[in-house]
């Protein structure tokens, strides 16, 4: 049962300062009571490409205490495959289908939202759903470092729980790569080399008539008008055009650069200097870059090298080194007794492995709890990130601080920290 149920006319009925004011603590509370034990928490799910269906979706789908009651794609082919899943899952014809995410958001029976939309889109829309009241499930990274403290903000002021959508910190090979690093195994923590696959290219195409059943318009909502071409809205095309996204080093470094910054206890840190190359396509829908190598310097005189052609990492400490030299391949160290260490629950100074980002995200609902991977989170992983596409784009060193959010000196960087958005599209828009 939805513990939000009738706040709408309740909020609505209370006309008062002093009403709104009690109002306001009133839902508040709600939000942070622990729901029944008995109780499924109702999703509705936005974004219905290959990951938002055939990761997440699927993954809700299995979880007893979730109920999706919605799903909303632009692409109507995509809401029907997605309807067709749900109602197959639980054996009725009950899950309704949106085009616009909007009707998600206004539906008082619908506890929480799974965003697995374009980059582009990640922030707005959390936010949006923040303020209908909604808890949020949204897929990684932001796509500028100004809009992570929007996000920050908006959550923190609406009370409501947010998952970053990453799944590394409950994977085996990451979690215990961070976790022999952070409890010294290791020794100092030298270097880290993180391997990404390279960008991929894209040739420009001629305008085409938009496709019936698809609203072009929603799609790029936020992200500057461009006209529509048959190919830059499929899976995997937008994520090498600067306006929907940040290349490889954003989609798959979310993954291994977060390992990374966990195993020296820089999640919610930094670097400090950030040094990129990167050769970007000429003449080609793609504008991120395919080949680059990235120096960051962190506290300690820690160094992580980030470079294409692979998807690895290897951390190197004054003891010895431990990799997992491909995606979730087996790992290797310079000894075995580093990958036979044993660290108790007493002594580890990393948190618990959660059995899925998914669990995880229900479990904080229902508890109220915080998930594995807050909002904080979630910015100060894309900002390093982001921070590598700024160095290459504009082939010089960056000097950051990661406690005041600036870079120092320079103001062509420190304009590539946010981009505008396309009216009527502002993190005031309402729901």
């Amino acid at each position: 049962m939805p513990i939000f149920t009738g706040r709408r006319d309740f909020l609505k009925s209370v006309v008062s300062a002093s009403g709104l004011a009690l109002a306001s603590r009133n839902l508040r509370a709600e939000q942070n009571a622990p729901r029944s034990v008995n109780s499924q928490i109702t999703l509705g799910c936005i974004g219905l490409g290959i990951h938002g269906i055939g990761w997440n979706l699927e993954a809700f789908l299995k979880i007893p205490e979730a109920r999706v009651l919605g799903v909303c794609d632009v692409f109507k082919s995509r809401q029907e495959e997605a309807r067709a899943m749900v109602n197959t899952a639980y054996g009725n014809s009950d899950c309704a289908m949106y085009t616009d995410f909007r009707e998600i958001l206004r539906r008082d029976d619908i506890d929480a939202v799974v965003i697995s939309t374009p980059d582009h889109w990640h922030v707005l829309m959390a936010v949006m759903a923040a303020r209908a009241g909604k808890d949020v499930f949204c897929e990684k990274p932001t796509l500028n470092v100004s809009q992570g403290k929007v996000l920050i903000e908006a959550i923190a002021k609406a009370g409501i729980v947010y998952q970053g959508g990453i799944e590394d910190r409950s994977v085996d090979q990451y979690y215990r790569i961070a976790e022999l690093a952070r409890n010294g195994r290791l020794g100092k923590v030298q270097r880290i080399l993180v391997t990404l696959p390279e960008g991929v290219v894209f040739p420009k195409e001629n305008e085409a008539p938009i496709p019936e059943g698809f609203d072009y318009d929603l799609w790029l909502g936020p992200a500057p008008y461009t006209p529509y071409t048959p190919t830059k809205t499929g899976a995997q095309e937008w994520r090498n055009v600067w306006d929907y996204s940040g290349g490889k080093l954003t989609d798959w470094g979310a993954h291994l650069i977060d390992t990374a910054q966990v195993a020296i206890f820089e999640e919610h840190g930094g670097p400090l200097e950030i040094d990129g190359k990167g050769e970007f396509p000429k003449d080609a829908m793609s504008t991120t870059a395919t080949k680059y190598e990235i120096h960051y310097r962190y506290k300690n005189d820690v160094e992580m090298i980030v470079k294409s052609g692979g998807a690895g990492i290897r951390i190197e400490g004054s003891e010895g080194w431990i990799e997992c030299p491909d995606w979730r391949a087996p790992l290797a160290a310079s000894k075995p007794e580093i990958l036979e260490a044993k660290i108790t629950t007493e002594e580890n100074k990393l948190w618990p492995k959660p059995p899925t980002e998914h669990v995880d995200f229900i479990q904080a609902v229902k508890n109220r709890t915080k998930p594995i991977y807050t909002p904080q989170d979630i910015h100060h992983l894309s900002t390093t990130m982001h921070l590598g596409n700024i160095s290459m784009r504009l082939g010089r060193k960056l000097i950051w601080d990661p406690a005041s959010g600036q870079i120092a000196n320079d103001e062509e960087a420190t304009a590539l920290l946010t981009c505008p958005m396309r009216a009527p599209w502002t993190f005031d828009a309402p729901a």
